[in-house]
């Protein structure tokens, strides 16, 4: 599906730390951004935010977002999710985030192991790799650098809106096709592709 950006970036509830700056894609991260459990409390508040939920206004067919403010200058986004829409399997490049549920219903598809970091364009994963997570409002993940998941709203009526945080910036996103157990890198995407 074809994704729809909302026009402003929106504050987002209280922050921690709000001086520090994120690491650019090609550094190595500061010690002082914000940890898992970190991400996963603002992505918790912010979800929990009735106003700031209100303000992104789903769009019929197609995913929208907005960019927020996260903590610590980390990369942020408010999302709603059209009934039957998926992001199809990725990772985010080497960040590591966090998303919650704030609105409807989400389903995670991960791996329970890490990828190799490059040298492969096909997989063959072994039985039992596969995870997967239902998330109501107010139920959210974090997770780290090398995470391979794919998130659906599996409602056939209902739209869900969640908020994501990641650090660093996102460099680039790895897009997968997957067949049974062999998982195939199929596209690149950069940052200023989005």
């Amino acid at each position: 599906m074809t994704m729809t950006q909302a026009p402003a970036a929106v504050q987002a509830p209280a922050q921690p730390n709000p001086d520090h700056t994120s690491a650019r894609p090609g550094t190595r991260p500061r010690a002082d951004l914000p940890s898992l459990a970190e991400l996963l409390d603002f992505a918790r508040r912010s979800a929990a935010d009735a106003e700031l939920i209100a303000s992104l206004k789903p769009e019929t067919f197609e995913r929208s977002w907005r960019r927020l403010e996260g903590p610590g200058g980390c990369e942020a986004w408010l999302l709603a999710w059209p009934p039957g829409s998926e992001t199809g399997w990725h990772d985010h490049g080497g960040s590591s985030g966090a998303f919650v549920t704030a609105v409807g219903g989400l389903t995670e598809y991960s791996l329970a192991t890490e990828l190799p970091t490059g040298g492969w364009r096909t997989l063959e994963l072994l039985e039992g790799q596969d995870r997967t997570r239902e998330l109501g409002p107010g139920q959210g993940r974090a997770f780290g650098p090398r995470h391979v998941h794919q998130v659906v709203n599996e409602s056939e009526t209902e739209y869900a809106i969640s908020v994501h945080v990641y650090h660093p910036l996102v460099p680039v996103i790895h897009r997968y096709g997957r067949k049974g157990n062999v998982l195939t890198l199929k596209a690149v995407e950069r940052s200023e592709d989005w």
